[in-house]
């Protein structure tokens, strides 16, 4: 099999791709028409809280299944196999949780603003990365357009606009998923075959019972650890909690996530089905070691464009799916951001402002936050493969903040002092283990890379192949270089970066509060606890309260 440069972008790609990016900004300009009578800031940043469930849900679907997950998920099952697919029970335990205890606190508070994490850099670097692979257009050309589109609808349509976009992009995400899907199966003679090459690839043990905590993906530290670390994105982060407080009901904004559970388990199987045809079609040819690409997070554009070449239009629809799915995520974000500095920053201390000034100050730091999300794709476009990196950087910073939050939301005991103390020691903890595993990353006996082959290259020349861990430089250590820390502390699944700081946070919040004297306050308002109402029923028993009151539960 001869494997060499691939076919660059014809012309109806260029229209494809074009075409789908003004949809999404043409959606922001007729949002931005058809509200343009009502101009408040509960209207620019909660959509005037009269959403319903099926927008918001496939709006939270697309925010965080973005450009990372259309380009990393096919990359990581082609190269460590479908375990990924498993994060499907994660999704279920999230989308419980959240629905059953966050939502009903957060909407009966009727919050704008909880906190965003910027890590929108790296959601503009992935479909940029796609584009230089496919087009050879100039990637910091393509991060700037990224920025500067989403600015333009999140500028004139706010929340409103950037639900409805992500509906529209959502469909896009899917639509390329399945055509990489389709015409693998015509080329490889079927789904059967593609299925029968990963199981005799080592592709199909998704099951690994093991419960050694430093190994990188068994079932223990996707369904415990990715449960915790999605429930803390699904829970607490602005971006997806302002989503579902624009549902005009509670019922709507429970409902919203159950509809996004379905959607982000349709997202991950056509993602690691993508990565299935594409280990099924270079299984004896693997583009990166045979030197066809220069890192694993461009293999499925080299796929894409090995294989839909033929067909005019079809690599555009790819692109503009990976261009979709971080349009949505960007504009998520810079919405979010927008709310937390109105709400949280300029409105406590000037009061008296005219919803015609907010309005403007919305808007003005809409491009604010665009331009900020595009310099900070600098700093991602550092850091490796984008799908461990993305997730780890969510463990390593919303699993103290999820400690935080639980702290406030169960325990009446708790204070200011425990909760930033816990907070802090939390991320201390957190930022240490992660930076670590990024300068000494884990053997490949944690990360269980499967094998790939050259096998059928045209290549005859001697090539030594060291796989490295995700996200991390090409800095080959020797053991004599690694610490003591880095076979044990520093090789800890990234998946319990979350569990841990949330952990740690609350265990720390609890005694310093004890040490401190505990809450002060004579009078709490019930509304700010979770109460036995919102959960199912447990421990409604009178011989329970006791125990229910400690926690912080109310009737």
């Amino acid at each position: 099999m001869v494997r060499g440069p691939v076919a660059s972008f014809s012309v109806w790609d260029y229209v494809v791709f074009v075409g789908t990016v003004l949809g999404a900004a043409g959606i922001g300009l007729f949002q931005a028409i058809r509200g343009r009578k009502n101009t408040s800031s509960d209207e620019f940043l909660l959509g005037g809280r009269q959403m319903t469930a099926v927008p918001v849900a496939m709006s939270l679907t697309a925010s965080f299944m973005s450009g990372i997950t259309v380009i990393g998920t096919p990359a990581e099952a082609y190269r460590f196999g479908a375990a990924f697919w498993i994060f499907g029970i994660s999704y279920a335990i999230m989308s419980i949780i959240t629905a059953e205890i966050f939502v009903p606190l957060f909407y009966r508070l009727g919050i704008t603003s909880t906190y965003e994490a910027l890590y929108t850099g790296m959601v503009i670097y992935a479909p940029a990365l796609a584009l230089n692979q496919i087009t050879g257009l100039n990637l910091w050309g393509v991060l700037v357009a990224t920025g500067v589109v989403c600015i333009i609808y999140c500028t004139l349509g706010g929340l409103k606009a950037v639900i409805w976009t992500d509906v529209f992009q959502m469909v896009i995400m899917l639509a390329g998923f399945v055509a990489v899907i389709a015409r693998g199966a015509v080329i490889q003679g079927g789904l059967g075959k593609i299925w029968d090459d990963c199981y005799q690839g080592g592709r199909l043990n998704l099951f690994d019972f093991d419960p050694d905590p430093l190994k990188r993906h068994t079932f223990w530290t996707i369904v415990v650890g990715g449960s915790v670390m999605w429930a803390s994105i699904y829970s607490i982060n602005q971006s997806q909690v302002q989503r579902y407080i624009s549902c005009k009901t509670l019922t709507q904004a429970k409902l919203s996530l159950y509809v996004n559970m379905i959607g982000l388990w349709v997202t991950v199987s056509l993602a690691v089905f993508s990565g299935l045809t594409m280990y099924s079609i270079y299984k004896n040819c693997d583009p990166l070691t045979n030197g066809d690409v220069g890192a694993l997070d461009q293999l499925l554009p080299y796929l894409v464009m090995d294989i839909l070449a033929a067909y005019p239009g079809v690599p555009g629809l790819f692109v503009a799916a990976a261009y979709s799915g971080t349009l949505s995520t960007v504009s998520s974000s810079i919405n979010a951001l927008v709310a937390v500095t109105v709400e949280d920053f300029i409105r406590p201390v000037y009061k008296n402002l005219t919803d015609k000034q907010v309005t403007w100050m919305n808007m003005g730091l809409s491009v604010f936050f665009g331009f900020l999300c595009i310099g900070m794709a600098a700093i991602a476009s550092l850091m490796g493969s984008i799908l461990q990196a993305a997730l780890s950087i969510f463990g390593m910073i919303s699993g103290p903040l999820l400690g935080l939050y639980l702290l406030g939301m169960f325990w009446r005991t708790a204070n200011s002092t425990g909760g930033l103390t816990g907070l802090i020691v939390g991320l201390v903890i957190t930022l240490w283990v992660g930076i670590g595993a990024q300068i000494y990353p884990p053997l490949a006996d944690k990360t269980n890379p499967l094998p790939i082959s050259v096998a059928g290259c045209n290549r005859t020349q001697d090539l030594n192949y060291t796989t490295l861990a995700p996200w991390t430089s090409a800095v080959t250590l020797t053991p004599l270089d690694r610490p003591a820390l880095a076979d044990s502390w520093y090789s800890l699944s990234y998946l319990y970066f979350c569990l841990l700081g949330t952990l740690v946070t609350v265990i720390v919040g609890l005694v310093v509060s004890a040490i401190t004297g505990g809450c002060k306050q004579e009078k709490l308002s019930s509304d700010l606890f979770v109460r036995r109402s919102d959960l199912f029923c447990a421990g409604c028993g009178k011989d329970s309260e006791a125990l229910w009151g400690w926690f912080g539960f109310v009737n």
